[in-house]
């Protein structure tokens, strides 16, 4: 008994639409790659689902298959936005282009063909950079010396404060060692005893012949 037709319309079950979508989507995308292989064909197939994942195959790069479709039917495939986008890239690629030309002038390469006019302009501009170059350098001189004399002031007043505090050690110092001084001449003094002395002649009738 054979398949029975199945009615082409959207499923409402959400359950059911999603598990019939990932069937047909990967025979899609297998019978796509098959077809590539078999045939020797250039396929390019895109799948978005409604939740916005995608899913893509492509036997040869996408933009090579545009730009034929775009040749053989002679269809526009971008908006006016997207030629102003793309017509902004070139006008871009153009000015780097030019950039890059003043650049090798400036460095002094491919002046040859440069008419007078263009050389003084070139001689200007070299001229304008060299005094901004050096208005430059002396800027940074400047700072640098401030930097320095600033450094030198600071230690300077490092300096002073040192001796200001070698200075107030060295009175502590010698305050310390006069009371030291004075207390040990006090212990001294108290301490002694006073002694009488009395001299007698070595021979006891010396002092009657006198």
């Amino acid at each position: 008994m054979g398949r029975g037709k199945i009615e082409i319309k959207r499923i409402e079950n959400s359950s059911n639409r999603q598990v019939t979508y990932s069937k047909r989507r990967n025979g899609i995308l297998k019978k796509a790659k098959e077809i590539s292989v078999l045939c020797d064909a250039h396929v390019s197939v895109i799948i978005f689902a409604t939740s916005g994942k995608m899913h893509e195959f492509s036997s040869t790069p996408l933009v090579d298959i545009l730009d034929q479709y775009h040749k053989l039917t002679g269809r526009r495939l971008w908006d006016a936005k997207h030629e102003n986008l793309d017509n902004e890239i070139n006008k871009v690629k153009k000015d780097n282009d030019n950039m890059q030309i003043e650049l090798r002038h400036l460095k002094g390469e491919d002046i040859s063909s440069l008419n007078y006019r263009e050389l003084m302009i070139l001689e200007d501009a070299l001229e304008n950079g060299l005094t901004g170059i050096r208005d430059k350098q002396n800027e940074f001189i400047r700072m640098v010396r401030k930097k320095t004399q600033n450094m030198e002031q600071e230690q300077d007043q490092l300096n002073c404060q040192l001796r200001q505090l070698e200075i107030a050690s060295m009175n502590r110092n010698m305050g310390e060692v006069g009371e030291v001084f004075e207390q040990t001449r006090e212990n001294h003094d108290y301490g002694q005893m006073p002694f009488a002395f009395r001299v007698q002649p070595m021979q006891p009738n010396l002092h009657q012949r006198f």
